[in-house]
């Protein structure tokens, strides 16, 4: 499984945090196209590593994609997720009355819990599961149906 190291930052604001763990993946992204272009050319193509390297010396992206598809019938874009996207953890809190996590939006104005309600729902104890996901962090939709992320911002 790819990683990369670990590391624990306070940043100033909830955009700070956001653009750094895009950042992160937008990395995780061109690492891996290199690593999967570089690692065919090794091992598919018979060459050198310097060999390889020299080979990918200034290419574009589309020069990876143009290498792995046409030398080795390679379409980038069916690599797996977890490989693209790297991997994604955070905490899932379930709703206490049913057991579900809590993944989705509210659908409706109707299901904005009052006031009263929110407070209560702050003092009750909530169950979280840790989650593993090959998501996308750069889109909008992974952080709105997970508000509880930046409450705090």
């Amino acid at each position: 499984m790819p990683s990369f190291d670990g590391r624990v930052v306070q940043y100033p604001s909830f955009q700070n945090l956001r653009d750094y763990l895009s950042w992160r993946q937008v990395d995780c992204h061109i690492n891996n196209l290199y690593n999967t272009a570089f690692w065919a050319l090794v091992q598919k193509g018979g060459m050198l590593p310097t060999k390889a390297e020299e080979t990918l010396q200034g290419s574009s992206a589309a020069d990876k994609n143009e290498i792995l598809f046409c030398r080795f019938g390679v379409n980038y874009n069916d690599e797996l997720e977890q490989f693209k996207k790297g991997s994604v953890m955070y905490r899932d809190y379930a709703n206490e009355t049913t057991g579900l996590l809590n993944t989705a939006p509210q659908k409706s104005p109707q299901d904005e819990p009052s006031r009263t309600q929110k407070e209560k729902g702050k003092k009750r104890p909530r169950k979280a599961e840790i989650m593993l996901q090959f998501t996308d962090l750069i889109r909008d939709e992974f952080w709105n149906a997970r508000p509880w992320l930046f409450l705090h911002r």
